[in-house]
């Protein structure tokens, strides 16, 4: 899947991938409870997830065969805590420097934040219908557009993909339904169906990556690499609710 970035005149230079990682878990994610722009930091479970993902990350995109930094890495986060620890998990080993962009926050959820999913639908049951049938049913309670959201994410990654050259990897740690909204934009599956329901929410500590292609314009498309991509642990079970010591 590819679409056309946005125009970004006599901008040649590229980054060569991005990375977009969605946080670790936080206790709303383990109760249910919609978060938004709310800010909570990672539970145990999120920080065990986190570092595992992080490692992952760097073995995957980062070191050569061996060991050492296969090209330059730029490290981008929302500003909301529970992405930054997930970015200074992946970036502090590297001695990186985390930059926090508030374009790249999650979603605005309106009145809903902070209610679980049980409580929404007792208490606005078609709104809740409508919401999770892609309808717009959460618009009704202050709800962010998710246009508004793909727009401003699309804005973020095209502007720190221009700011370095093709030696460079970035890495944009988010939020869920952030990261769903803002590929679609990228991708063009908005325009195609605008309910935004063409791809689900990522795993907590999951990733999709993103490869650019110059266009004769001047212009990039990107194109999806892979999509939902976890650690190896996940395979083994008990990645949501892991048995810590």
């Amino acid at each position: 899947m590819t679409q056309n970035s946005q125009s970004h005149p006599g901008a040649a230079e590229h980054v060569r991938s991005v990375t977009l990682v969605r946080h670790g878990r936080t206790a709303y994610n383990a109760a249910g409870r919609l978060q938004g722009q709310t800010d909570i930091p990672l539970d145990s479970a999120g920080m065990w997830q986190v570092e595992r993902a992080g490692e992952s990350l760097r073995n995957l995109y980062v070191r050569d065969v061996d060991g050492h930094a296969a090209a330059k890495q730029l490290v981008v986060s929302s500003d909301l805590i529970r992405a930054m620890q997930t970015a200074h998990a992946f970036a502090d080993p590297l001695g990186l420097e985390v930059h926090p962009d508030p374009r790249v926050r999650e979603r605005d959820f309106g009145d809903w934040e902070g209610r679980t999913l049980r409580e929404i639908k007792e208490r606005w049951p078609e709104d809740f219908v409508s919401w999770l049938g892609f309808r717009g049913g959460e618009m009704n309670h202050g709800a962010e557009d998710k246009r508004d959201v793909g727009a401003r994410g699309a804005e973020a990654v095209n502007d720190w993909a221009h700011r370095a050259g093709n030696d460079t990897d970035l890495f944009v740690f988010s939020h869920g339904a952030w990261i769903s909204q803002t590929l679609q934009t990228l991708l063009g599956l908005s325009v195609v169906h605008p309910d935004f329901a063409s791809l689900m929410s990522m795993r907590n500590a999951h990733w999709a990556r993103l490869i650019p292609m110059d266009q004769p314009d001047g212009t990039i498309r990107w194109r999806l690499a892979s999509f939902n991509q976890g650690p190896a642990a996940v395979e083994n079970g008990g990645w949501a609710d892991p048995k810590l010591p």
